[in-house]
């Protein structure tokens, strides 16, 4: 895939993790997308929509950073506060079933032209 497409494709898989995200926690998608921290509510979901990408979708931290417009750092970070908050079986079943979500969402097909 090339630079641009691959980049198109990254973004598109933050705003379905953002999308996926959001539906989970009832923080509105443009609060975890926006540059600005936010609240903590939105920023919790921020971590756990990076973690859904990283994790879900197989995206290097890189990648994910890029496609949040946020360091790799910082998405390393985030996948292990979320990581760690597995350890709560209540906590593991919701991440596992908003990544089954993800795994199920049909990938890109852009030779359909749609």
């Amino acid at each position: 895939m090339e630079g641009t497409s691959l980049r198109s494709a990254d973004l598109a898989a933050a705003q379905l993790a953002a999308s996926i995200a959001s539906y989970g926690l009832a923080v509105p998608k443009t609060e975890i997308l926006d540059a600005r921290r936010g609240s903590a509510r939105a920023a919790f979901a921020r971590q756990v929509a990076m973690y859904l990408c990283h994790t879900g979708l197989e995206l290097s931290l890189a990648r994910v950073a890029n496609a949040f417009g946020r360091d790799r750092s910082t998405v390393a970070h985030a996948c292990h506060a979320v990581e760690d908050r597995r350890e709560q079986p209540h906590f593991d079943f919701w991440i596992g079933a908003l990544e089954a979500m993800l795994r199920c969402a049909p990938g890109p097909k852009p030779e359909l032209g749609l």
